[in-house]
């Protein structure tokens, strides 16, 4: 049963973390957080591999100077295309922590690869957060992602200290998510 304490907990984070998705955020509200929130919601896989599907390899560098800075414990799993990072998913029984995908890509492109994962069930019931983060912005791009069901779009700050933010607010908040897929089966 829910309580109505553990409702006001959820709704206190739940208000956090869309503060947080402001240009007004300060970033050590992340770490002032309710401690047993943090440990209601340790569900997902939140020590998986981050799946990044980017094809510029001085983006790909840049991700892995801020990830390496902000000290996440996260292996980051790099595919330069949709299509490598779709054959990984497939061999792999390893279930990522999140993916995020540039849109324009060779082969396989950030839209195609999101369709292709909603309409496999294999992949699907993995429940992998699925988030863009492109420089590709712009109102369409926006309504296509979401009418995907992606749970975020992201736009590459153009400063480090922009995208560390960006990062933090991202891992921040998807650490305290649950997942549907975590939970023991009976």
């Amino acid at each position: 049963m829910y309580s109505w304490f553990e409702f006001l907990k959820d709704s206190y984070s739940i208000k956090t973390a869309s503060y947080l998705l402001t240009e007004e955020y300060d970033l050590n509200l992340v770490s002032s957080l309710n401690n047993s929130c943090l440990q209601q919601a340790n569900l997902m896989n939140k020590n998986g591999p981050i799946i990044v599907i980017e094809d510029d390899a001085d983006d790909q560098d840049i991700l892995k100077e801020v990830f390496k800075k902000l000290e996440y414990p996260n292996d980051l799993i790099f595919f330069f295309d949709g299509q490598e990072a779709l054959d990984f998913l497939n061999a792999t029984d390893t279930i990522p922590f999140l993916i995020l995908s540039d849109i324009n890509m060779p082969k396989l492109d950030g839209f195609a690869l999101r369709t292709k994962l909603k309409t496999d069930a294999e992949l699907e019931i993995k429940c992998i957060p699925y988030l863009f983060f492109s420089t590709a912005l712009n109102q369409k791009a926006v309504i296509d992602a979401y009418s995907l069901s992606v749970q975020g779009f992201f736009v590459k700050q153009t400063s480090m200290a922009e995208l560390e933010k960006t990062i933090t607010v991202i891992m921040e908040y998807w650490k305290r998510c649950a997942s549907p897929n975590n939970f023991s089966k009976k």
